[in-house]
């Protein structure tokens, strides 16, 4: 299947290369050009499709989510984490089959399409149903371990990795584990042991508040990053999700192991565990990338709100209106997120690449006048923007319409696990 767009303002996400006017094929999940019509070459296309000016881009990666937790959007909220967590999610999540959350998952799933996510890091509780979800959706998905001293065993984390990796082209499986304050030291040293079997990299909530890290200092004499640093957990780098209270120390850790970070700036405010230092964070080094947190936390599935939040809080915490520019913060949606989730073919716009693309609507008064697109799409940019997303090589959400989907069975069935887990 071949597609052109054509009068596209295309935005490739490349190092240093300015935005131009031109077009890109795709044929089935892949580019095949991008760049100037006229050295485009001829062909026979099933689709053509006049962008109108408007912009073709890398789709936005979303690398930390509970899609899930649909059912609880707006349920617990007005909470601290912990409160919300022992109190009103984890009674809950514990009357949930795998079923209720391929279902939860779908609805997420209609949302994400809508904010022009082509890619999830998602951490729930039945990662084969979700996986499922997501290829009967066309979700690419980067599914991760929650292992936590509640469940599963380190064998079905191990099953599950030697499983799903290669299960499905919209599928992997990372090794990870729920956060500290759920896991015990010995439980720890296992995933080490496995961590180690593997290669792997790990990913993990991690100092997401100020409680966390003082009960772990007071437990292990150590911050959370150095604890699991000690334990062997970061050998071979990872992610961390939150990432809000960290020390300096913890960051040249951070550094040396190549452990990356996704800020949810909603979710931190929402729940008052504070602002990660971004600024602090780029200026080391350090990749960033960008999740939305789970719906129950957040409570939306918008990756144009969380950039905005990303930028005006790093200004704000630093006091410095230069703090994480815009164009950064679309890097740290589109690239960082690719690097972050090992997707590094859908980090940019390039021949070879897979079709993991987005449109957004330029002719709507929010992105009017087009002075500096980068700063329009960080700044003024919201989901009606979205026009178009499509995941490798197939549109699956175009001018407010799912292609393929039964949208109202899908709220349906949502409806009725939700009125369940009440």
């Amino acid at each position: 299947m071949r597609i052109r767009f054509y009068n596209a303002r295309i935005l490739t996400m490349k190092e240093n290369e300015d935005i131009f006017t031109g077009e890109l094929h795709t044929q089935d999940n892949r580019i095949t050009y991008v760049g100037k019509s006229e050295d485009a070459p001829e062909g026979d296309f099933l689709r053509e499709i006049d962008c109108k000016g408007n912009v073709i881009m890398p789709g936005f990666k979303n690398c930390h989510t509970h899609s899930g937790m649909t059912a609880f959007r707006s349920l617990a909220d007005d909470l601290n984490l912990q409160d919300w967590l022992n109190n009103e999610i984890f009674p809950r999540e514990a009357k949930m089959s795998g079923e209720d959350c391929n279902i939860l998952t779908k609805l997420a799933i209609l949302e994400y399409l809508t904010s022009g996510v082509t890619s999830i890091q998602d951490m729930y509780l039945t990662p084969e149903t979700i996986a499922d979800a997501c290829v009967e959706m066309g979700m690419r998905c980067e599914l991760v371990s929650g292992l936590n001293k509640f469940g599963p065993t380190l064998d079905v984390l191990e099953r599950r990795y030697n499983e799903l990796n290669g299960k499905n082209p919209l599928i992997g499986f990372k090794m990870g584990v729920h956060a500290e304050y759920t896991c015990d030291k010995e439980l720890l040293q296992n995933v080490s042991k496995l961590i180690h079997k593997y290669e792997s990299p790990l990913y993990v909530h991690m100092s997401e508040t100020k409680t966390e890290v003082d009960e772990c200092i007071g437990r292990y004499g150590m911050t959370p990053v150095a604890f699991f640093d000690s334990l062997g957990l970061f050998d071979f780098g990872g992610v961390i999700y939150h990432g809000v209270w960290t020390t300096d120390e913890d960051m040249e850790i951070m550094l040396k192991r190549n452990i990356g970070v996704v800020t949810n700036p909603a979710s931190n405010l929402k729940l008052a565990s504070g602002i990660a230092p971004i600024d602090k964070y780029l200026k080391k080094g350090i990749t960033v990338g960008i999740g939305t947190d789970g719906p129950s936390s957040n409570n939306a599935l918008d990756m144009f709100r969380e950039m905005y939040l990303v930028t005006a809080l790093a200004k704000v915490r630093e006091m410095n209106p230069l703090a994480v520019p815009a164009p950064e913060v679309l890097k740290m949606a589109t690239v960082n997120g690719a690097i972050l989730q090992e997707h590094t073919d859908t980090d940019t716009l390039a021949k070879g690449k897979l079709a993991d693309i987005i449109m957004l609507d330029m002719n709507m008064p929010n992105m009017q006048p087009i002075l500096n697109i980068p700063n329009n799409i960080v700044y003024s940019g919201c989901k009606s923007n979205v026009k178009m997303t499509m995941i490798d090589g197939v549109i699956l959400y175009e001018d407010g319409r799912f292609a393929g989907v039964d949208v109202e069975e899908i709220y349906s069935e949502a409806s009725a696990v939700m009125e369940k887990l009440k």
